[in-house]
C-alpha cells in the first residue's frame, strides 16, 4: 500500500481538472507508488493565507486517525470521517461545490487514504487491484472526500451529526440518495435516515427500491407542501465558519457539532417518515413478494 507523498503542502489549495491526469499514473491507480509532491506543488491555486480552514494538518490528523481505528474495517471508516471532515473543513456550498478543492485533497494532501479506502479487491472476472480513478477526481458522490462532505452537509439535522453518521454507515444512502435531487429538501433526508435506521429500509435493495419510487412520486407531489421546512437563516452559518479559527481540533469519541441552524420541523419529518414508509411497502423490491 502505499504511504503520504513526500512533500504534503501545508494548506489546502486549487487543482484543476486540466492539471490531474498526469498525476494520475497507473502505479498510484494500482496503488504501488505515489507521486513525489513536488511537481504537483508547482500547478496549484493557491487559497487565502489568512483563512485558517486551509491548514492541511487537522484533515492529515484525521485521515490517519480514520486509517488506524478502521484498519480492519475500511467501509465503516465513511461514517466516522464525514462529520468531523465537514465540521473541519466548516465550507459553504458554493466552496465545497469547487471541485479543485477536493482534486488537490485527493491527490496532493491524502492520496494514500484514498488508495487505502477504495483500492479494490481482486475478483476472478478482475483480479488486478485497482483504484477507480474517479475516487480522486470525480462527481460529488463518487469522489473520495466531497461524497463525504456532502453526505455530511445533506443528512446534517442543524448541528446535529447524528443522522449524518448513521446515513454515511449506509452505502447506499450515499451511492444512489445522494444522486436526488430531492435530497437538498431537509424533510426527506430525514425521513430517509429514520426508515433506515428503523430498520425498514436498510439493505440494498430496499434503499434502491424506495428511491425510485420517492422519485417518481416526487414528480407529482410537492414534498414542500405535505412537510415544509423553514429557510435557513445564513447568519449561524457564517458565524461558525468565521470561528474556524479558534475552534478546537474535533473529537475523536464523540461527534462534533455542526452550525447552530434550526432543526427539521419533527412534524414535517414524521409526516414523511409515514408517506415514504406507505411509498416503500407498494414499491417492487427485487426478491421481495409484494402483496396484490
Amino acid at each position: 500500500m502505499i504511504t503520504s507523498p513526500d512533500h504534503v503542502p501545508e494548506r489546502l489549495a486549487l487543482l484543476d481538472n486540466s492539471a490531474v491526469d498526469p498525476f494520475l499514473t497507473e502505479e498510484l491507480l494500482r496503488g504501488e507508488r505515489v507521486h513525489g509532491g513536488i511537481d504537483l506543488a508547482k500547478v496549484v491555486e493557491p487559497l487565502s493565507e489568512d483563512d485558517a480552514r486551509w491548514s492541511v494538518e487537522p484533515v492529515r490528523n484525521l485521515v490517519d486517525d480514520a486509517m488506524f481505528a478502521f484498519r480492519d474495517n475500511r467501509t465503516g471508516a465513511d461514517a466516522w470521517l464525514a462529520p468531523r471532515l465537514h465540521a473541519t473543513l466548516r465550507l459553504t456550498r458554493r466552496e465545497a461545490a469547487n471541485k479543485s478543492l477536493w482534486n488537490h485533497l485527493a491527490l496532493a494532501v491524502a492520496p494514500d487514504y484514498v488508495a487505502w479506502r477504495h483500492l479494490s479487491e481482486p475478483t476472478a472476472k478482475k483480479p488486478e487491484r485497482r483504484i477507480p480513478a474517479e475516487r480522486f477526481r470525480g462527481p460529488a458522490d463518487r469522489q473520495c472526500f466531497s461524497r463525504l462532505w456532502w453526505a455530511a452537509e445533506l443528512y446534517r439535522n442543524g448541528p446535529d451529526y447524528g443522522p449524518a453518521e448513521a446515513a454515511c454507515g449506509n452505502q447506499d444512502l450515499i451511492h444512489t440518495i445522494l444522486r436526488m435531487e430531492l435530497i437538498d429538501h431537509r424533510p426527506t433526508a430525514q425521513a430517509l435516515v429514520r426508515l433506515m435506521t428503523s430498520g425498514k429500509a436498510g439493505k440494498g435493495r430496499e434503499v434502491n427500491g424506495l428511491s425510485t419510487a420517492i422519485n417518481a412520486a416526487g414528480a407529482t407531489l410537492i414534498y414542500d407542501i405535505l412537510a415544509p421546512d423553514e429557510p435557513r437563516d445564513p447568519a449561524p452559518l457564517r458565524d461558525w465558519i468565521a470561528e474556524a479559527g479558534s475552534a478546537p481540533p474535533v473529537g475523536r469519541h464523540t461527534l462534533p457539532t455542526g452550525p447552530d441552524e434550526d432543526p427539521v420541523p419533527e412534524e414535517s419529518v414524521a409526516a414523511l417518515t409515514d408517506y415514504f414508509a406507505e411509498l416503500f411497502d407498494t414499491a417492487p423490491i427485487r426478491g421481495r413478494k409484494n402483496p396484490d
